[in-house]
C-alpha cells in the first residue's frame, strides 16, 4: 500500500515544476524590460542622424519607459490588490506586446514617447503583480534567491539589447527594427501566461478558501495545503503612509530610487559616458562592461543566499558610493585606474539590484503586497526617470566629473537611509 504524503503548509514545499513556471514567466518580463532599456541607446545613436535630435529629445526618450513605469507601477499595483494579480498579470503585457510593435510606425518624438511611455507603464504593473505573486506562491526556503533572480534576467536582457542593438548598427539596420524588436519577448512571454491561476494568498485575503485550496493542489500536489487565514478588510493606498508601515514605504521607496538613478543614468548612455572616458574604441569597453553587469547579477544571487539583506544592502551602497565618487575625481589622464574602479561600480551596482525585488515584497502583508510593491517602484521610476532625462543635459552644461559627482551623493543618500531604516527580512514567513 502506498504510503500517503504528510501535509505540508504551501511555504514549506519544495520546489516544484509549477514554482518553475511561474518563476520563469516573472523573468521574462525582466528579460523584456531589460531588453527595452538596452536597446534605446543605440536606437537614439540611429535615430539622431535622421531626426537630429537635440539633448532635450535624448533625454525624453530616453526616460520614456521609465516615466512610464512610474504611472503603471503605482496604478496596476494598487489596481491588482482590488481586482487581483492574475488579470494585471495577462493585461500588462497584451500593452507591452502592442505598443513594442507600434515603435516601428512613430512619425516623431512625441509619438513616439507614448509608445515607449506605454510599455514602460505595462513594465511597471507587471513589476509589481509579478514580485508579489513570485512572492506569494515560493517557498519561504528559496523566496530571496527567486526574487533576486529578476536582475539576473534585467541584465541577461539588457546585455542582449546592447550586443544585439552594436550588430545592428554597425550593420546600418533602421532605428524603428531596432526598437520594435522588442515585440519578439514581449509576445513569447504573453502567449506563455495565457491560463496562469490567481495567486492563492490573494484569494485567501478575500475570503476565497476553497478556490485558494483547490489552485494549490492541482499545482503543487494534494498533499500541500495553504494555511488557514482570515479574510482581511481592504486596505487603501493611505495605510502605506500611516503609522504602522510609513518606515517601509519611506525605506523602499528611497532605498530603490538611490540604487536605480545611477544605475539607468550610466547605462542608458552608456557609449556616450565611455566617450568621455576616452574608452571607445569599437565597441570593447561596451562589450566588457556588460559582461561585468552580468557577473554583478549573479554575484548578488550568490551573496543573497549567503548575507543578510541588511549587510548586503549596506556594504554594496558604500562600494558604489565610493567608485562612483572617485569616477569624479579621478583625471582622464589615469585611464587603467579609471576602468578598474568603473568595473568595480558595475559589477556592485548590478549586485545590489538583485535586493530591489526582494526588500519590497517581503515588506508588507499580502492586503497591501503590490501597492506597496507598486509604491516603491513608482518612486524608483521617478528617481531614473529624472536621473536620464537630465544625465544628457547635466553632461553638456557641467561636464562628466561633476555628474559623477552628484550620482555619488545620490548613493551616499541611499547609504544613510538604508543604514537607518532597512529591516531584516531574511527567513521571515510572509504576512
Amino acid at each position: 500500500m502506498k504510503k500517503k504524503k504528510k501535509k505540508i503548509p504551501m511555504e514549506e514545499s519544495p520546489i516544484k515544476k509549477f514554482h518553475v513556471k511561474i518563476a520563469s514567466l516573472t523573468f521574462g518580463a525582466h528579460f523584456t524590460d531589460g531588453y527595452v532599456i538596452g536597446i534605446i541607446s543605440f536606437g537614439l545613436l540611429a535615430l539622431g542622424g535622421v531626426w537630429d535630435l537635440t539633448p532635450f529629445d535624448l533625454g525624453l526618450l530616453g526616460s520614456s519607459v521609465l516615466i512610464g513605469l512610474f504611472f503603471g507601477s503605482f496604478l496596476l499595483g494598487w489596481a491588482s490588490d482590488y481586482i487581483g494579480r492574475q488579470k494585471i498579470f495577462l493585461f500588462s503585457f497584451i500593452l507591452i506586446t502592442l505598443a513594442s510593435f507600434l515603435q516601428f510606425f512613430a512619425p516623431n518624438v512625441w509619438i513616439l514617447f507614448v509608445f515607449r511611455f506605454f510599455i514602460g507603464f505595462g513594465l511597471g504593473g507587471d513589476y509589481t503583480v509579478g514580485q508579489a505573486m513570485l512572492a506569494e506562491f515560493s517557498p519561504k526556503k528559496y523566496r530571496g534567491s527567486l526574487l533576486g533572480s529578476f536582475n539576473v534576467f534585467f541584465t541577461i536582457g539588457y546585455v542582449v539589447s546592447s550586443l544585439l542593438g552594436m550588430f545592428l548598427l554597425h550593420a546600418g539596420v533602421a532605428w524603428n527594427w531596432m526598437l520594435a524588436s522588442s515585440t519578439i519577448p514581449a509576445l513569447t512571454v504573453l502567449l506563455l501566461r495565457i491560463g496562469t491561476p490567481e495567486s492563492p494568498k490573494y484569494l485567501m485575503s478575500q475570503g476565497e478558501e476553497e478556490k485558494a485550496q483547490e489552485i494549490v493542489r492541482d499545482n503543487l500536489g494534494d498533499h500541500v495545503y495553504i494555511p488557514h487565514e482570515e479574510q482581511t478588510k481592504k486596505l487603501g493606498m493611505k495605510h502605506l503612509f500611516g503609522k504602522k508601515y510609513i518606515k517601509r514605504t519611506i525605506f523602499n521607496g528611497t532605498f530603490y530610487a538611490c540604487i536605480v538613478l545611477p544605475y539607468f543614468s550610466v547605462f542608458t548612455f552608456l557609449p556616450t559616458i565611455l566617450g568621455y572616458f576616452d574608452m571607445e574604441e569599437g565597441y570593447t569597453a561596451d562589450i566588457v562592461l556588460n559582461l561585468f553587469l552580468l557577473f554583478g547579477a549573479f554575484l548578488g544571487t550568490y551573496l543573497t543566499i549567503k548575507l543578510t539583506r541588511r549587510g548586503f544592502l549596506i556594504s554594496s551602497f558604500v562600494i558604489c558610493f565610493v567608485s562612483l565618487a572617485l569616477l569624479g575625481i579621478i583625471p582622464k589622464s589615469f585611464g587603467i585606474l579609471l576602468i578598474i574602479v568603473f568595473v568595480v561600480f558595475t559589477i556592485f551596482i548590478s549586485a545590489i539590484n538583485n535586493l530591489v525585488g526582494i526588500y519590497p515584497a517581503e515588506s508588507f502583508p499580502t492586503e497591501l503586497r503590490a501597492s506597496g510593491v507598486g509604491v516603491a517602484t513608482a518612486c524608483s521610476r521617478i528617481g531614473s526617470a529624472v536621473g536620464t532625462f537630465f544625465l544628457p543635459i547635466l553632461i553638456t552644461k557641467l561636464g562628466l566629473s561633476p555628474t559623477m559627482l552628484i550620482l555619488s551623493g545620490v548613493l551616499l543618500l541611499g547609504t544613510i537611509v538604508s543604514i537607518a531604516l532597512a529591516p531584516e527580512t531574511k527567513g521571515k514567513k510572509l504576512a
